[in-house]
């Protein structure tokens, strides 16, 4: 695990979809199972996306609360 990737969470946006414009570490736990029954994207955003499901698969999304600060 990259702790740049971490920071990412929670300064990047979603780009697309009806989340579009939320925090990726914002993303509801419902969408990001959904992304990992089909299929996460291609690049950083499919990279972000599957370890934000598995940070909040495992109970650890409050890892990520000092880095909000």
């Amino acid at each position: 695990m990259n702790p740049q990737h971490l920071q990412l969470l929670v300064t990047r946006e979603m780009p697309f979809g009806k989340y579009k414009g939320r925090l990726i570490a914002d993303l509801p736990g419902q969408y990001l199972n959904w992304f990992a029954r089909k299929g996460f994207p291609l690049g950083e955003i499919g990279l972000l996306l599957a370890l934000m499901q598995e940070l909040d698969h495992n109970g650890l999304s409050s890892l990520l609360d000092p880095l909000r600060k």
